[in-house]
C-alpha cells in the first residue's frame, strides 16, 4: 500500500508536462491560514504531518517549507494526482521528507500502522474535487467538456461510474442523490427524465447529461444560479466516490491519531461535508459529563479545543482571485488531552 516519494514513476503513470503546469497554476484555498494553524505543532525533530487529501501537493509543499523538521505522509485516492504530487515534491527538493500512499483518507489509521507510526502532529483534509481532476476533461467531472460519465476519483478501482449509477439506480434514489448531495430543486424532474431516457438508450457522456438537465429545468430557473447542470454533477460525483460516508469514517480516525498538542485542519466546500465536520469536532470539544453532574471529572473533559471560532471563510480578495474559495468553510482543532473518553 505504501509508496515512497522517491520511487520511480512507471511509464504508464508518467506525469505529462501539461499536468505539471496545471499543478503550478493551482491555488490552494486559504493556504496561509492553513500553514499558520498547522506549523506550530510541527516545529520539532520527528514531527509527522498527514495530508489526507494530497491532490497536487499545494498545501503539503507549503507546510514542508514552513516546518523544515517535519516528515509528510501524503494520502490520495487518485493515482494520477499522487504521481503529479510526487513529481512536484521531488522538484522542490523534498522527496526524502515525503512518503506518499495510494489510499482513501478513511484509511489513515491503517496507513500509519503500516508505516509503524503511532501518532502524528498535524492533519489536513482539503475536501472535494481538485483542480487537476476538473482540468482533466476525460475524467467526466466537468459539465463544460463532453467526456465519458466516469467521475471516479480512483480510476484504478472497480467501483461504479456515474454512468453506471444513472443506468441502474431506481428513480427515487437518483432523485434523493440529486436533492441531498446537490441541493437540486428539480431533482424529481431530472430523475424522471433520466429513467425515461435510459429506457431508449443509456446516458454515457457528460454532454448527454448536460442536455437532459437543461431540458428538465424550466427556462426561468436556468437563467440564474450558474450552470444548470452544476448541482447534478456535484451530486453524482459525491455519490460515485462515497465522499460523505468516507468523511464520516475518516474524521474520528484522524482525530484519534493526533498526539498531544497535535492539530487538524479541515476545509469543506459542501454543506453536507461541513455538517459532518462540525458534528465530529463538536463531540471532541464538549464535556461528556452527564447533564446536571455536579463536578466535571477528568475523564469527562474535552480532548480537543477549537483553534478558530466557528468556521472560517475566505475573504473577498481571495474569492475574487480563486473561485474555488467562494464556498470554503475551514474548521480546526488542537488536542489538549490524551486520555480516552467516550465520543
Amino acid at each position: 500500500m505504501t509508496e515512497d516519494a522517491t520511487s520511480p514513476t512507471t511509464p504508464s503513470e508518467a506525469v505529462t508536462p501539461e499536468a505539471i503546469t496545471t499543478a503550478d497554476r493551482h491555488l490552494p484555498v486559504l493556504l496561509d491560514t492553513c500553514v499558520e494553524l498547522l506549523a506550530p505543532a510541527l516545529q520539532h525533530p520527528g514531527a509527522i504531518h498527514v495530508d489526507a487529501t494530497l491532490g497536487m501537493g499545494g498545501h503539503a509543499l507549503a507546510v514542508l517549507e514552513a516546518a523544515p523538521e517535519a516528515h509528510l505522509i501524503g494520502i490520495d485516492r487518485d493515482p494520477q494526482a499522487l504521481e503529479l504530487a510526487r513529481e512536484r515534491i521531488a522538484r522542490a527538493g523534498h522527496a526524502e521528507r515525503a512518503t506518499l500512499v495510494h489510499a482513501t483518507y478513511d484509511e489513515i489509521p491503517a496507513v500509519l500502522a503500516d508505516l509503524g507510526i503511532e501518532a502524528v502532529d498535524g492533519v489536513i483534509m482539503d475536501l472535494g474535487l481538485s483542480s487537476f481532476q476538473i482540468d482533466t476533461p476525460e475524467r467526466g467531472f466537468s459539465y463544460v467538456a463532453d467526456a465519458a460519465l466516469d467521475m471516479r476519483m480512483d480510476t484504478s478501482s472497480q467501483g461504479p461510474t456515474a454512468a453506471d449509477l444513472l443506468a441502474t439506480l431506481p428513480e427515487a434514489e437518483i432523485s434523493r442523490i440529486l436533492h441531498v448531495y446537490g441541493d437540486e430543486r428539480f431533482a424529481r424532474r431530472i430523475a424522471r427524465r433520466v429513467v425515461e431516457r435510459r429506457a431508449a438508450r443509456p446516458l454515457l457522456r457528460s454532454g448527454d447529461l448536460v442536455e437532459l438537465v437543461e431540458q428538465a429545468i424550466p427556462a426561468a430557473s436556468r437563467a440564474t444560479g450558474g450552470h444548470p447542470a452544476k448541482r447534478s454533477f456535484q451530486a453524482l460525483r459525491i455519490a460515485v466516490n462515497e465522499e460523505l460516508e468516507i468523511l464520516t469514517r475518516a474524521l474520528d480516525g484522524a482525530l484519534d491519531t493526533l498526539s498531544l498538542h497535535g492539530r487538524i485542519v479541515v476545509e469543506s466546500y459542501h454543506s453536507g461535508e461541513d455538517r459532518i465536520v462540525k458534528s465530529a469536532f463538536g463531540r471532541r470539544t464538549r464535556s461528556s459529563a452527564p447533564v446536571g453532574f455536579p463536578v466535571e471529572l477528568e475523564e469527562h473533559r474535552p480532548t480537543f479545543t477549537p483553534l478558530v471560532r466557528g468556521a472560517l471563510q475566505a475573504d473577498p480578495e481571495e474569492r475574487e482571485r480563486n473561485p474555488r474559495a467562494a464556498s470554503v468553510r475551514l474548521r480546526a482543532l488542537t488536542r489538549t488531552r490524551t486520555a480516552e473518553r467516550a465520543h
